[in-house]
Order: C-alpha cells, then structure tokens, then sequence
C-alpha cells in the first residue's frame, strides 16, 4: 500500500495573489530569451561578478561544485548547471529503491485521484493536460502516484534517473512561463499544466514513468542528454518525438543523468498504480537531494 502524505495545506494569503498578479502581465518568453543571452555571456569580470553574486545570495554550497573558481566556468549557465564533484550523491540501494532525481524540495506527492494532481489547497491539474493531451498516455497513469519537486536557485540543477529505464517517447508542450515557486503554486489555477515543459516517457521495471520537466520564468531552455536543448519553442503546437522502434533509443541506468535546466524549475514524476509505497521521509515541505529514497517499488 502506499501511504498518504502529510499534505501541506497552508492557503494562499494576499501578498501571494499580490506577488503573482504582475506575472500574468509580463512577455515570459522575451525575459527568459533576454536571461538566456545574459547567462551565456562570456565577458570574463560580468560573468565571474554573476557568479559571485548569486552564489552569495542563495548561499550556494561551493564546497559540492566540481570547482568553486568562477574562472573555470566559460558563463553564468556553465556554473548554474555546474556538475557536482564525484562522490557527492549516491543513490542508496537497488531498483527496488526509487530514488529523488534532484535537489530540491517536496512540494507534494501522493495519488493520482480521478485523473488529478493535486498542487496546492484548493488546486489540482489534470494528468491528461500534464502530457499535453495524450489520453492513451495518461490512461497509463490512472490511480498512479506522482512527486513534484521544486529546484530553488542554490539548488544543483541536473535531473537524474530515479531508476533505470528505456526512452519511449518525448513530449514538448508549450506554455506561459510563470514561476513556479511555492507561493505562486498556491495563487495560479493548474500551474504545471499552464507552463512550457518537456514530457519524458520511460518503460522501467515500476512500469511507464513520466519525467516531466516542468519550465518557468526566466529558464531560458531545458536539456536532455539525448536531444539537447529542447526550449525555447519553435510553435505553439505540441510536438513529440517516438523511440519506440528506435534502434539507438537511449538505455539509463539509474543515476545517470537525464537533462537539466538552464536556471530553476520543477520536476513532476509520474508512477503507475500500485508501483510503489513512498517513503516516511518523503512528505510534502521535505528537503531532498540527488539519490535520496523517494519510495520503494510496490
């Protein structure tokens, strides 16, 4: 069985609604595009002043880096998606153990009830309109469980496989880009449904498993290791790419890595029902890093 969790249910106050009204104003795309010629400068005393700045801001743990020298990064988004120094992470057990695929924080995780998400007090999205309107491959998540995890900007921003698995299919779905934090997912109705993301569809042992990686104002792309940078978007339409009669379909072991994002955002990891029993630690609010036990396979 899988246990419920401790669902943080602290409502949206007026600053919330307040902080988020200006964001339905704002050209996302253009700040995010403008961010992104900015993180990719390669003006030796702007970029290492970024560095320096933002590392101190978020207090960012240097100490993990693979280096702490803003000279060894050629920009800010060479730092932002630094890799960590090797024995950092380790993901603890087998693939019985389904393990966090980032840094970040808990923002909820649970059941899949009536075909929903739950996001916040009072708000919920719909799997079917998480992936972009396939109902064949939502039908694959009905009753499942699902974790969405927040990346803050001190956070390391590479996701990897939770378990091992073979790619089957890649969603992009375009979208608004508001920020994702937890303040904004109390206020904006269906938030992760509303905002760009990439839809990673993997066959594993646990059955079909959804990485979605969800954009947000100011990430100026998403990456896999397998087709690189997959935004900005080239249209309004949703596009998806098949790997199911691939022959070079990509194969991950669990912990390898699987994208990253250029500046912060969220994971939502899809399960099908009755693949597993999450972990007492992995409550809502929980921080979590690369590799820690999310949950064992039912």
């Amino acid at each position: 069985m899988t246990s419920q969790p401790k669902r943080s249910e602290s409502g949206a106050g007026l600053v919330d609604y307040i902080k988020a009204l200006p964001q339905y104003l704002l050209p996302h795309h253009i700040l995010s595009r403008l961010l992104g010629h900015l993180t990719h400068a390669r003006h030796r005393g702007f970029k290492n002043w970024f560095i320096r700045k933002i590392s101190t801001t978020y207090q960012i743990n240097m100490d993990e880096a693979i280096s702490s020298n803003p000279d060894d990064y050629e920009h800010f988004n060479a730092f932002f998606t630094r890799a960590l120094k090797p024995g950092t992470r380790s993901f603890i057990g087998g693939e019985e153990i389904i393990s966090s695929p980032v840094d970040g924080a808990i923002s909820q995780r649970g059941k899949i009830e009536q075909g929903r998400i739950f996001q916040a007090k009072g708000r919920s999205y719909s799997v079917l309109e998480l992936l972009g309107g396939d109902e064949k491959l939502a039908q694959q998540f009905e009753d499942g469980e699902f974790a969405t995890i927040y990346l803050s900007p001190k956070d390391y921003h590479r996701i990897h496989m939770p378990i091992s698995g073979k790619l089957e299919e890649m969603v992009h779905v375009p979208g608004r880009l508001f920020s994702v934090n937890p303040a904004t997912a109390r206020v904006i109705p269906r938030l992760f449904a509303r905002n760009e993301r990439v839809v990673s569809i993997f066959n594993t042992e646990a059955g079909p498993m959804a990485m979605v990686m969800v954009g947000a104002i100011f990430v100026a792309s998403c990456e896999t290791v397998w087709a690189g940078e997959i935004t900005p978007p080239a249209g309004k339409k949703v596009r998806s790419w098949d790997y199911r009669q691939a022959n070079d379909a990509p194969t991950l072991a669990k912990g390898d890595e699987m994208g990253r994002f250029n500046m912060g955002s969220t994971v939502v990891m899809l399960l099908p029902k009755g693949s597993c029993a999450w972990d007492a630690s992995a409550q809502p609010g929980a921080k979590v890093e690369m590799g820690q036990v999310l949950a064992k396979r039912g």
